[in-house]
């Protein structure tokens, strides 16, 4: 365990996956599936002189949320960036399928998502792109077969690529500070744009455009947390119950958010701007803010989660 702190005390950002869970779910509860016996490893990074993991960096099982039966999967960002590779991947969508071959059958009713990740694994790019590609159809499934799929971002490498994608396929989305959610990260953006459009070592200006608190701002993410793993899971035991069906009428609303959110910060160049567009007072200052007084703000409209 990180310090000496009880699991659930422990900080987001500093735990690993296996702290995560262990402070998330109830104490003693979680169950591993294909844990260190199976030994379920890439067989692809001895090729590139890389050393794998005997869980290939995701961890995956089931356990108890507040006394009821979930599925959760929890990646290692420490571990190659926590990057999808087919190993992984298939962990990932196998933990998906049995959620939703079980809706019927009384079997857990929510799978949580505890991403960390950087996208696709270089060394794996191809099979890592169709794990995606796997991973959003059976979140997909498993949403339309009544199950809440809900991500947890607060990690060390964020959401990017492929993750960011999968984070918002998701149900609902909980955030802290420490989180970034992008389909492209800083790094690719600068190499295709030039670093005059995005310098990817501007710390300030990749967190105010991926992080957690303009997410949260702009309706990308349905629920702002601090940064310990009792405030994720007090945030994922309100929020399991409240996952929205996957249904024409739930894409209807969300498509006519998204138009409105165009509408009102397409034209903006920086996060400030669409802070200033959304009435926030002293809007240059957000990253000043504690998380008190962040979670104190009006949310603006289309920011709310119950219209996701």
């Amino acid at each position: 365990m990180t310090g000496l702190l009880p699991a659930h005390e422990q900080d987001w950002y500093e735990a690993s996956a296996r702290e995560r869970i262990a402070g998330l779910l109830d104490p003693g509860s979680f169950v591993e599936v294909l844990g260190p016996e199976q030994r379920a490893m890439s067989p692809h990074l001895a090729q590139f002189d890389l050393t794998g993991a005997f869980d290939d960096g995701l961890v995956v099982g089931r356990g108890l949320l507040d006394g009821k039966a979930v599925l959760i999967a929890a990646q290692e960002g420490r571990f190659l960036g926590g990057a999808f590779g087919e190993v992984h991947g298939a962990k990932l969508v196998g933990l998906l399928r049995a959620a939703r071959d079980g809706a019927k059958e009384g079997g857990p009713q929510s799978v949580l998502l505890l991403l960390d990740t950087g996208g696709v694994r270089l060394q794996e790019a191809n099979v890592g792109e169709l794990a995606i590609s796997e991973i959003i159809r059976a979140i997909v499934e498993a949403r339309i077969a009544g199950i809440a799929v809900i991500a947890l971002v607060g990690g060390r490498s964020g959401a990017f690529g492929g993750g960011g994608i999968v984070t918002a396929c998701c149900s609902r989305i909980v955030v802290s500070e420490h989180a970034r959610i992008s389909v492209s990260g800083p790094e690719v953006i600068e190499t295709n744009k030039g670093v005059e459009e995005f310098d990817s070592k501007d710390r300030a200006l990749v967190w105010r455009v991926t992080g957690g608190r303009t997410r949260r701002l702009t309706g990308g993410a349905d629920r702002y947390v601090k940064g310990r793993v009792q405030d994720f899971r007090d945030a994922a035991i309100a929020l399991v119950e409240k996952a929205p069906p996957l249904t024409i009428a739930t894409l209807q609303a969300e498509q006519r958010r998204l138009a409105e959110r165009l509408r009102l910060y397409g034209d903006a160049k920086d996060a400030p701007e669409i802070w200033e567009k959304a009435g926030l007072s002293d809007p240059t200052h957000m990253a000043d803010l504690t998380d008190d007084q962040f979670l104190a703000l009006p949310m603006p409209k289309e920011a709310d989660h119950d219209a996701r």
